[in-house]
């Protein structure tokens, strides 16, 4: 199942609450279930002014559904195409 970097520019990310996060974590799980057992979220990265999203899914095309339907942005949608890590040092 192809894996999406997903960049959603949300000024003040970083400030919000534990209650605000949960709050935007059960949206997204709304809709995820909505849509069916084709996308998953893995985890999301929350910065200052930007939240970075780690989804699986078939295609770039229900990435962008669930954009529309939670109302959370995706500026940027990019396919993982390979992986690295400190493990990959040492051949």
């Amino acid at each position: 199942m192809p894996k999406y970097v997903i960049e959603r520019n949300i000024p003040g990310a970083g400030g919000m609450s534990a209650n605000d996060l949960m709050a935007a974590s059960q949206k997204s799980c709304s809709v995820l279930n909505a849509l069916g057992a084709d996308i998953q979220w893995i985890h999301s990265y929350v910065t200052d002014d930007k939240i970075y999203c780690i989804y699986t899914a078939p295609n770039r095309d229900l990435i962008e559904e669930h954009a529309r339907e939670s109302g959370f942005p995706a500026d940027s949608i990019e396919e993982v195409r390979s992986m690295i890590d400190p493990t990959r040092a040492n051949g």
